[in-house]
């Protein structure tokens, strides 16, 4: 059997090890030390925007100190975006909060402005505003930020912008991760950097950071005893693996035109195929794209592709399942267009990774080239 084709590994650049050295030879084991310093300095410092970053375990992590330092609280009403990760979503049941899910739009496949006004409105009329609207910027395609932070503002109700899957893209040359009241973003494995496990919490307020900050390390009070008056949570990330992410950090730019060029690749090859769609680029919107995903014209023939790449060993996804389609979150309410099941039922997620070889794309459109 052929060599197996991953959908997003990791991809190391060689400069992590040097990082991770330090760590060990001055004994900084520990969630805290020079590398976490460094790491959030090397984001705020890419993401600009007077940014503020804390360094977390995860990207859910940061989400549930999001939604804790809104105010989010038992049986408040959270707005988010069905078409995303469950990871999007849990962060809101963990306050036991009810998630209110809002349908996408076709040209971002992203939280759609008409349904989320609509969402908006009958959750007022109902007698309960929504505290906080999650926005995703679904697989590095960023959301329509000009409608939803006009919305936003309107109803005066916070945005927690999911920027998990969009280190790197940018609306109008402003980056993703600095739009929200505040920001998350996620380092995990399959990201397009990683510290095989972590995260990031960014705002513009000093202040909200060094809440996070408190919480994220078990909420100890400024005390010679072990003193605590808010509950806290063991969610700082770890000084070696944010050793990764300094080494990571200096290869960004690269990963980034590595993904892109996968979607061109994909683009120019298949594009003479009538039966396949790619999510492109509106004026003013640069994607990282982490991953390069296709529509099929029915779920039949997106499944038949699916069965021929795993076929020779090739790994792909269909698009993320929305969050209304769940078992765990079907009851939830939901303000539904049609767009999220449409994209779930057509779509493909391709392999993407950034140290993908011209004989590895080569290998995937091939495969798909021979099932039409």
């Amino acid at each position: 059997m052929d060599s197996k084709i991953w959908l997003s590994p990791p991809h190391m650049s060689g400069k992590e090890q040097q990082y991770i050295n330090k760590a060990f030879q001055s004994n900084w084991i520990a969630p805290l030390g020079p590398n976490v310093d460094g790491f959030e300095n090397d984001l705020k410092k890419y993401l600009g925007d007077s940014s503020y970053v804390t360094a977390l375990s995860s990207g859910t992590a940061a989400l549930h100190l999001a939604l804790i330092l809104i105010g989010v609280t038992k049986n408040d009403e959270v707005i988010c975006q069905s078409k995303t990760f469950s990871a999007s979503v849990n962060p809101i049941v963990y306050q036991g909060a009810l998630p209110i899910f809002v349908d996408s739009e076709p040209i971002t496949w992203n939280l759609c402005p008409e349904q989320l006004e609509i969402a908006i409105k009958d959750r007022i009329k109902k007698g309960k505003k929504p505290k906080a609207i999650i926005a995703v910027h679904l697989y590095g395609m960023p959301y329509k930020v000009e409608e939803i932070s006009s919305i936003a503002q309107q109803y005066n109700i916070p945005i927690i912008e999911d920027s998990a899957e969009a280190l790197g893209s940018s609306y109008k040359g402003k980056k993703c991760g600095t739009f929200g009241d505040i920001a998350i973003l996620s380092f995990n494995g399959n990201k397009i950097i990683t510290t095989s496990g972590g995260g990031a919490l960014i705002s513009k307020k000093k202040h909200l950071n060094d809440k996070a900050l408190f919480l994220a390390t078990q909420a100890r009070d400024e005390a010679i005893e072990y003193l605590h008056s808010e509950i806290g949570y063991n969610y700082r990330m770890s000084n070696v693996l944010a050793g990764i992410g300094r080494g990571q950090m200096e290869v960004l730019e690269k990963r980034i035109e590595q993904r892109r060029h996968n979607f061109v690749f994909y683009y120019k090859t298949l594009q003479y195929i009538e039966d396949i769609e790619f999510l492109n680029e509106p004026k003013h919107f640069h994607s990282n794209r982490w991953l390069t995903t296709i529509l099929l014209p029915s779920k039949e023939k997106r499944n038949r592709i699916a069965k021929a790449l795993n076929e020779k060993n090739i790994e792909n996804r269909p698009l993320w399942k929305p969050m209304h389609q769940q078992p765990v979150f079907k009851n939830y309410p939901c303000y539904l267009n049609g767009v999220s099941d449409d994209l779930f039922e057509r779509g493909l997620c391709l392999p993407s990774g950034s140290n993908l070889t011209e004989k590895e794309r080569n290998r995937v459109t091939d495969v798909i080239k021979n099932v039409f």
